[in-house]
């Protein structure tokens, strides 16, 4: 898995809406990985997200999940649960393995990554039965860190 001061990876995939989105990691970026669309802990998460977007959007500082789902899937999942930031479809693991995850079970683990100015700043592990809560601790640490004022 990678480290924080590891380079980013360049990256690339289709989004809730089958377009290509290639992230730009110089600027302020958090990849929250998740096992599974509609199970309990990862609605729980993206919903976490979601409720925190506007503080995120506000510091410049940009959110995408990601998961080994299909866009159909990630679709489907960001319109019942009102998700406004970009789900990333992953479904042969290439993105989850740029970053050092295990993906032969067909899922990844939940982490998230910060990534800044090209490079992993910070990695959480957050609790996987319980994730709540997650969003807001990772808002407050890049807060901190990437906006004046904090």
């Amino acid at each position: 898995m990678l480290e924080p001061g590891a380079p980013a990876p360049e990256i690339s995939a289709q989004n809730q809406f089958g377009e290509t989105v290639s992230p730009d990691f110089e600027e302020p970026t958090v990849l929250y990985f998740y096992p599974e669309d509609f199970t309990g802990g990862c609605t729980i998460e993206a919903r976490d997200f979601q409720e925190h977007l506007p503080q995120f959007r506000e510091g410049g500082i940009t959110v995408y999940g990601v998961s080994m789902d299909d866009v159909a899937t990630h679709d489907e999942f960001a319109e019942e649960e009102g998700l406004l930031y970009d789900l990333l479809a992953d479904p042969d693991g290439t993105v989850a393995e740029a970053f050092g995850l295990d993906t032969s079970g067909g899922r990844t683990d939940r982490r998230t990554f910060v990534l800044a100015d090209g490079e992993v700043k910070s990695v959480y592990d957050p609790d996987l039965s319980d994730p709540d809560g997650h969003a807001d601790e990772v808002l407050r640490d890049v807060r901190n860190e990437y906006v004046q004022g904090g």
